[in-house]
């Protein structure tokens, strides 16, 4: 059985360089998106008061402003769908000047094509809205032109962070990308030493586009690897089968070629949504059991007066370390913080407390706070113990499919929790159970499979195997 390499307690920490590599700069797109569809909407509402003060001499007249305050919805709905507020609309002002037109001109289609069936547009001066909608076209592309320009003088240009892993294969280089060496950070895609695959999720943290090059016999490696990190990846490559391509990209002027490995499991209007089914439910959760948290820490403290929570090393997102939280149910001087001894029924490391709390789940409901965190969510593949077992060999031995899982954050809950895949992995088929349960969940996520998720987990708190 190859040994882990590296201590649990000594764990490479990059912060101080990879942090630095990527900047999370998705929170700052989705602030410019929330800017630019307010500034949208002020100018919309000034283009329509100023067509009804040229032609009617009335500044903000009634009759104008009502329109388009029924107009807005249908142009937000619009604009939100054609990618008038994405990505690109930040950088190429050609591109989001032409989305943010056709959702202007569509909307006002569809409204006077209601209109006219309510027969409600007479009320309106068609005069005065046509030139309300002419003032605001005008302004809208004046406000595209200068997004870019904002971009370039606060953010240098970029809008995307994307990374070059160069591993010995041809040269390739992207405007505003970072380059780095494999060998100088030590990446190795052919191994699976958790520690390495913790400093490759740092690297890989944030990042939009990620470009390996690399000799041939390592881009399956590779490609598997950023496939389990859940990121946008790309090889230098010509068509390899075994790669499992999912699309080919390719780069004018250096005469390269790409062949897209991985997208990511879930879009961003996914993750959107995911992340605030997270916060609502864990939020809410955490108010409405706050009297059963403190009941079961006020428990535990008297029982033997150790700590109350149990802290544990986990693999999360992209096979990165993280602290999740458990109240204790062992005895304090013989908490098993790496996972190495499975717990087995009868177990005497068990307190009374711990028993019933680990038969009703209530041990793992301080994992409402990891949630919170951003280190898991509501539902996802549950994370293990870096020396967790099954049949005397580390999880990823038995199956290498299992880095797989950890492309989406773990869940305080999961498919194969409700299957009743739980408990003690004593066999190899405890975890390929589990694995199949959980790769068959990140493929078909939805929003609606996560909440059905949660209300059958519900049915399963008191479970045979959870001990």
């Amino acid at each position: 059985m190859n040994k882990l390499a590296g201590s649990l307690d000594d764990v490479i920490q990059p912060d101080h360089v990879e942090q630095k590599i990527a900047p999370s700069l998705e929170r700052r797109r989705l602030r410019a998106y929330a800017l630019l569809l307010l500034i949208d909407a002020v100018l919309l509402h000034l283009a329509f008061a100023l067509a009804s003060l040229l032609y009617e001499g009335v500044w903000w007249h009634p009759r104008n402003m009502l329109v388009v305050q029924t107009f807005l919805p249908v142009y937000f709905t619009i604009a939100l769908y054609n990618g008038s507020y994405g990505g690109k609309a930040l950088s190429n002002w050609i591109f989001s000047s032409k989305q943010a037109l056709t959702a202007l001109f569509v909307s006002a289609a569809l409204l006077n094509f209601v209109a006219f069936y309510t027969k409600s547009n007479a009320q309106f001066s068609r005069v005065s809205v046509t030139l309300g909608l002419l003032i605001a076209g005008v302004a809208l592309i004046v406000l595209r032109r200068l997004v870019p320009l904002a971009v370039e003088k606060f953010w240098g240009g970029r809008t995307l962070n994307r990374l070059i892993i160069a591993d010995g294969g041809p040269g390739f280089e992207l405007p505003k990308a970072v380059t780095i060496s494999a060998e100088k950070y030590a990446l190795d895609p052919t191994s699976h030493d958790p520690f390495m695959l913790d400093r490759l999720g740092r690297l890989l943290q944030n990042q939009d586009k990620v470009v390996v090059s690399c000799p041939r016999e390592r881009r399956e490696a590779w490609g598997f690897l950023l496939k389990s990190a859940g990121v946008y990846g790309e090889i230098v490559s010509e068509p390899v089968h075994l790669l499992g391509a999912t699309g080919i990209h390719r780069y004018e002027g250096q005469e390269r070629t790409t062949l897209v490995v991985s997208t990511g499991p879930l879009a961003l209007r996914s993750r959107i949504s995911k992340r605030l089914f997270d916060v609502v439910v864990a939020g809410g959760a955490l108010i409405v059991l706050s009297p059963l948290l403190l009941f079961t820490a006020a428990k535990i403290k008297l029982h033997d007066g150790g700590p109350v929570l149990f802290i544990q090393r986990r693999l999360g997102r992209g096979n990165q370390f993280f602290n999740m939280l458990k109240f204790r149910s062992m005895k304090y001087d013989q908490n098993d913080a790496n996972g190495d001894q499975s717990t087995g029924r009868d177990d005497d490391r068990i307190t009374k407390v711990g028993a019933f709390i680990r038969r009703t789940s209530i041990d793992e409901l301080p994992q409402l706070i990891n949630v919170l965190r951003g280190d898991m969510s509501i539902v996802g593949p549950r994370p293990h113990a870096l020396g967790s077992r099954a049949n005397n060999k580390f999880f990823w031995e038995v199956d290498a499919q299992y880095w797989r899982r950890h492309c989406l954050k773990p869940g305080l809950t999961g498919l194969a929790q409700v299957r009743g895949h739980r408990g003690a992995t004593e066999v190899e088929k405890d975890l390929t159970d589990r694995l199949q349960s959980d790769l068959e969940y990140i493929s078909g996520w939805s929003l609606r499979r996560d909440l059905e998720i949660v209300l059958q987990t519900v049915l399963v708190l008191k479970h045979g195997n959870a001990y």
